[in-house]
């Protein structure tokens, strides 16, 4: 039976999980804060888990278009530019993709699939029921997919103040050329990530520790010579760095992951439920997971045992994520012996650290 379903946020998890549900029936509006749905963003990193999501979806043609195939993710160390080890993909597919145009794509299929959007509403929570722009509004089902600074999440968990991890990253999108791959550049408390996107276009992401932070908004703007500087000592990314005009900063926050993701008309996903660092490029993916997963939970009334399977998979891949930021910025003796195991990766068996997250990159949640 159709239902009505709000939900709080247009972005990828909102848009992925309006259209999920609209492809079942149900009659379903976003309220986005934003007055117009810009094209703003980077890159993202589309793995298997995430594409088998678009692909049920009907979108394996449309991300094709939009992307290109990354052939192998690579480490190396930056102030000396040796790569350490190469994972080749093999038949793995793995998407480079701005993030505008995968939401442009989801915008387009939600609105075909019977979804709505209503822009520049401010909402919040009174109890269970749902407030936009200051005044009460039904909805039979409320649906949060509104990030970090969730409204909806403090309804179901309480509050929780987002803290800061001590590390910023800095993010730029270049014209020029780079290997259909991932790379990166590792240095002691900093790392660099570089991948091409469509249309001769470079996605830059760095990382840097410190223990000042800056507000949790990647919209801020950032001083390029300070990007250029914290990375001047990395061969292999000068030429991408010289080419940067713009740049936005941001401090990385977190909260632990969500305690209940759904109690009676109302439910979280998303960084509302699970805010994401990117050390593992999984935060699309798992919105993606997320929104599919919630909308057959939906259908079949499953929601309790759906809660509890995602908050346990989403836990493990986050414990993942966190280790990735240690390993990246080692230093000294630490460092030293971490890069003579990568190297001795790398001649005897390179595929060994992706077989280790199997049960991440090749987990197909739309199969039963």
């Amino acid at each position: 039976m159709a239902r009505q379903v709000k939900i709080v946020g247009a972005g990828i998890a909102g848009l992925t999980a309006a259209l999920a549900l609209a492809q079942r029936g149900h009659e379903v509006e976003m309220l986005e804060r934003a007055e117009r749905m810009a094209e703003v963003g980077a890159g993202l990193q589309i793995s298997p888990n995430g594409e088998a999501v678009l692909a049920a979806l009907g979108l394996r043609d449309g991300l094709e278009a939009i992307s290109l195939s990354s052939r192998a993710v690579v480490l190396a160390d930056g102030p000396s530019g040796r790569v350490l080890l190469r994972m080749p993909l093999g038949e793995r597919r793995y998407r480079l993709v701005h993030r505008a145009a995968l939401a442009k794509m989801l915008v387009t299929a939600a609105s075909d699939a019977g979804a709505r959007i209503r822009l520049g509403c401010d909402v919040s929570m009174k109890g269970d029921g749902l407030v936009v722009n200051s005044a009460p509004e039904d909805a039979e089902f409320v649906l949060g997919a509104d990030g970090l600074h969730s409204v909806v999440r403090p309804a179901l968990n309480g509050p929780s103040a987002p803290f800061f991890t001590g590390q910023v990253a800095w993010r730029a999108i270049v014209p020029g050329d780079a290997m259909p791959e991932s790379r990166v550049d590792m240095g002691p408390g900093r790392h660099l990530v570089c991948y091409p996107l469509t249309d001769g276009r470079v996605n830059l992401v760095g990382i840097e520790e410190r223990a000042d932070w800056t507000a949790a908004d990647w919209r801020q703007q950032g001083d390029p010579d300070r990007f250029r500087a914290l990375f001047a000592d990395f061969p292999d990314a000068r030429a991408n760095l010289e080419r940067i005009e713009a740049c936005y900063l941001w401090g990385l926050f977190r909260v632990p992951v969500a305690q209940v993701w759904q109690r009676d008309r109302v439910a979280i996903l998303g960084d509302a439920a699970h805010p994401t660092l990117p050390f593992l490029a999984q935060g699309a993916n798992l919105a993606l997971e997320d929104a599919w997963t919630f909308a057959a939970a939906f259908d079949a009334h499953t929601l309790p045992q759906w809660q509890n399977a995602r908050r346990d998979r989403t836990t493990r891949a986050i414990e993942a994520a966190n280790a990735n930021a240690r390993n990246y910025h080692l230093s000294g003796p630490m460092r030293w012996a971490a890069h003579t195991v990568l190297r001795g990766l790398n001649a005897a068996a390179p595929g060994l650290m992706l077989k280790r997250l199997s049960w991440l990159y090749d987990h197909d949640v739309t199969q039963p």
